[in-house]
């Protein structure tokens, strides 16, 4: 599961990685929590976009009140799933997510830290994801989760889709079975970089809140 992730660099940066046109404003953070605003690429009538939504599909669980807050599913755990298969197959709402780390928690309870991972030599990368228009947040995208290789193993059992730059458009354009393909394979343990920090997991009160969701 990821539930935090970095996008160090300027809108203007990203657009030019992803080869995007014209760069958005966006209300995004440097840090990314499931509920809160970060940046996609998506493509429009042939042409990507650089788009700021909300991280995570809202969900109403059964019981709850009319006037709480959804929960943001920011993850996809299987793509053959129906609450994702419709739109997986369905190109123009595929998007990727850039991203420069994304952080699992470590340690013991109530004292955990933030361990980050990025990709060697990638000083922006793609996360795989799916995104839709929502009545409650309007745009809102979801990345997709895969089995851990053996560099991330030691932290966590789940790591996300990691594309490598030559993927992009057979992920946005693909058909089905190679989107799935995606998420089947390992990512190289090679290209991998761990960083080990002291950081506490939840550090401030917006990420005490979103701590509370996971």
């Amino acid at each position: 599961m990821c539930n935090l992730y970095q996008l160090r660099k300027s809108a203007a940066e990203v657009a030019a990685h992803f080869g995007v046109d014209t760069p958005v404003q966006s209300n995004a953070g440097e840090e990314v929590y499931p509920g809160y605003p970060g940046m996609v690429v998506r493509e429009e009538a042939g042409t990507r976009v650089l788009q700021s939504m909300v991280w995570g599909f809202p969900l109403r669980l059964k019981g709850m009140s009319p006037t709480a807050k959804p929960k943001p599913v920011n993850n996809i755990a299987d793509l053959t799933k129906p609450m994702w298969s419709g739109l997986a197959r369905k190109r123009e709402w595929r998007c990727l997510i850039p991203l420069t780390g994304f952080a699992e928690a470590e340690g013991a309870k109530g004292s955990k830290t933030r361990t980050w991972f990025s990709v060697k030599e990638a000083p922006i990368f793609a996360w795989a994801g799916l995104w839709r228009d929502s009545a409650e947040w309007g745009p809102v995208y979801s990345g997709v989760m895969t089995d851990c290789n053996e560099a991330i193993r030691p932290v966590h059992d789940r790591m996300p889709v990691l594309l490598h730059r030559d993927d992009h458009d057979r992920w946005l354009h693909g058909g089905f079975d190679d989107i799935l393909g995606f998420q089947a394979r390992c990512f190289p343990d090679g290209l991998i970089v761990m960083e080990r920090t002291d950081e506490p997991w939840v550090k401030r009160k917006g990420a005490v809140e979103q701590a509370a969701l996971f």
